[in-house]
């Protein structure tokens, strides 16, 4: 028994050099995600479509919906609600003008729920339309199950989200440099009407991980701590996030080592792969009606996505036996999906690949009379 384990370890040690034998990841959150940053596709999970208190991650998509609907020096007056909400806060007060960029600098840098109610009340009238226009934008980008009643993360109400819903909204968030910029700064100077600030972030994550992107730190007595995290290694980009990682000092530690734990299993174990090309081609369609006989489809866009070791792909084609002319050159004639290990990771369009037109009465006559010659030569 004790040499059977014996040769087991030394079985995975060999094997780990060729990706086979990856360990899985102790992870000590309630709720975990790791995701491919360009698929979105889930390399690890942990309760991924639960239901968690969000915290202050929450404040993610608070940035989206700042950055998406007002200009970085557009300026934003205190209001005494925002002034009155409760730690942790900038210390704003009533009257005070600030910029959408500063806001969004003590937003995520600091988690100032001021700063939030700021930027809500400043840009969607109220905390409540707000919210609403941050809900509708979660289900814009594929969120299922995530409802936010608070700009600033603190539990209210139905405010919820899923590990995997927030990892959709962090790999959104990323599309905007300025986002980026503004998650990826370690501190940061600047004056208002009332006062001079100067701000350090609380994200080890980004002093302490190599590639580390930044994103999102996150703590109420509900949520416990929560960090959506991101980072890029040789053209590799992970998206984390980590729910409910514990309570008092040790949660607090956890949620660093949860993240880094699940961004080096990414790491360490996944390789980029591209199965579909833009431009590939699929396969030739009769048309019916036209000049040309048939059309070549290809490949509408290219997928690159993440596999490990010993993962197997297929790329499935829906197509139709024929198509009626008129066809035009990128027009959608089917779908192909991306399957890896039975999991849809993507659907790609199979496009034409050229025009084809119409046959005319005119060509009609002519395709007759080609015939009839045929026949009687």
């Amino acid at each position: 028994m004790r040499f059977s384990k014996i040769l087991a370890s030394v079985l995975c040690v060999v094997l780990s050099a060729v990706n086979v034998c990856a360990a899985e990841p102790d992870i000590k959150a309630l709720g975990a995600v790791l995701a491919d940053r360009a698929s979105g596709r889930i390399l690890w999970q942990k309760n991924a479509d639960k239901a968690f208190a969000p915290a202050s991650t929450t404040k993610i998509m608070t940035a989206v919906i700042a950055l998406e609907n007002a200009e970085l020096n557009d300026k934003i007056t205190v209001t005494r609600e925002a002034a009155l909400a409760p730690k942790v806060r900038l210390g704003l007060k009533e009257g005070e003008e600030l910029t959408v960029e500063q806001l969004l600098y003590a937003l995520m840098l600091r988690s100032a729920n001021d700063a939030a109610v700021a930027l809500a009340v400043g840009i969607g009238g109220s905390t409540e339309k707000f919210c609403e226009k941050m809900t509708e934008k979660a289900a814009l980008i594929g969120c299922t199950d995530t409802v936010f009643v608070t700009p600033n993360g603190l539990d209210s109400g139905d405010h919820h989200s899923t590990p995997r819903d927030m990892a959709k909204i962090a790999a959104y968030a990323l599309d905007n440099p300025d986002f980026v910029r503004i998650v990826g700064t370690k501190e940061v100077s600047f004056s208002t009407n009332k006062n001079t600030y100067h701000l350090t972030t609380t994200d080890r994550f980004l002093s302490e991980y190599n590639g580390a992107i930044g994103i999102k730190t996150g703590f109420t007595g509900k949520a416990g701590h929560c960090f959506a995290g991101a980072a890029e290694r040789d053209g590799i980009k992970l998206v984390s996030v980590v729910f409910a990682s514990g309570w008092g000092s040790a949660g607090k530690e956890s949620k660093w080592t949860d993240t880094k734990k699940l961004m080096d299993y990414g790491f360490d174990n996944f390789k980029v792969v591209q199965p579909v090309k833009k431009g590939e081609f699929v396969k030739k369609i009769e048309v019916k009606g036209g000049k040309s006989a048939g059309v070549d489809t290809v490949f509408g866009k290219d997928v690159q996505t993440l596999m490990k070791n010993g993962e197997k792909y297929s790329v499935n084609c829906d197509y139709p036996a024929f198509v009626n002319a008129p066809v035009t050159a990128g027009e959608r004639l089917g779908t192909a999906k991306l399957v890896i290990e039975g999991e849809t990771i993507a659907e790609v369009p199979i496009i034409a690949a050229t025009d084809v037109k119409s046959m005319s009465f005119a060509d009609y006559l002519e395709y007759i009379v080609a015939k009839w010659i045929g026949i009687v030569i």
